[in-house]
């Protein structure tokens, strides 16, 4: 997770409120301990967490928080199977180099996973690109082409047919545009279009 405008984050208390209280929880890409925080202070859970950057580290430590420097792509076979009840993914997976086998990777340590992300089929994105030709700037993707971190960008729709790919349930899905949030079990092809953000709650089937 970035820790450039990590306090505007608004879906840390969704992501928490997903996470049953004195669970074994993992926070892969916790950037500066904002969510794993949360977690350890208001859901008593034992919570560990992963970064890729020292500065992020160095600021989940001084939180008091149990972090190590790692890196999603390469270090999650480190860990056992079923290590934990939560793996969470927030707002890192389109940083990642190959997020299918993050993702089971996280499947295989964890026994439920939460995934949140922006998503590119939101239609102001889709009208940008249809109006001005360009990769669009928005708030959820505010780095331009040449300087994002982002290098495998999905929609809800790719996210769900990953999902079924790698024989994960949807449990939940929560649906962010603007100060809304919707619910959905599986988000079909209005859910793609008007989502700025999501959140999904999964589980092996």
């Amino acid at each position: 997770m970035s820790l450039s405008g990590a306090n505007s984050r608004r879906d840390l208390a969704l992501i928490a409120g997903l996470v049953e209280p004195r669970s074994r929880t993992l926070d892969v890409g916790c950037g500066a301990g904002e969510l794993l925080e949360i977690l350890t202070t208001q859901k008593n859970v034992d919570g560990r967490g992963v970064e890729i950057s020292q500065e992020g580290v160095n600021a989940c430590v001084a939180r008091g928080l149990s972090v190590i420097q790692g890196d999603a792509d390469t270090d999650l076979n480190d860990y056992p199977d079923d290590a934990f009840d939560y793996v969470i993914l927030s707002q890192t997976i389109q940083a990642t180099r190959n997020p299918g086998s993050a993702m089971r990777e996280m499947r295989r340590i964890g026994r439920h996973l939460i995934v949140s992300f922006p998503n590119f089929g939101y239609w102001r994105i889709r009208l940008q690109l249809l109006l001005k030709g360009r990769m669009p700037v928005t708030r959820t993707l505010a780095d331009r082409w040449y300087d994002t971190p982002n290098i495998h960008l999905c929609t809800v729709t790719d996210f769900v047919d990953l999902c079924d790919e790698l024989d994960l349930e949807v449990e939940e899905a929560l649906l962010l545009a603007g100060e809304k949030v919707r619910k959905a079990k599986r988000p079909g092809w209005f859910g793609n279009l008007m989502s700025q953000e999501a959140i999904f709650l999964l589980k092996r089937r």
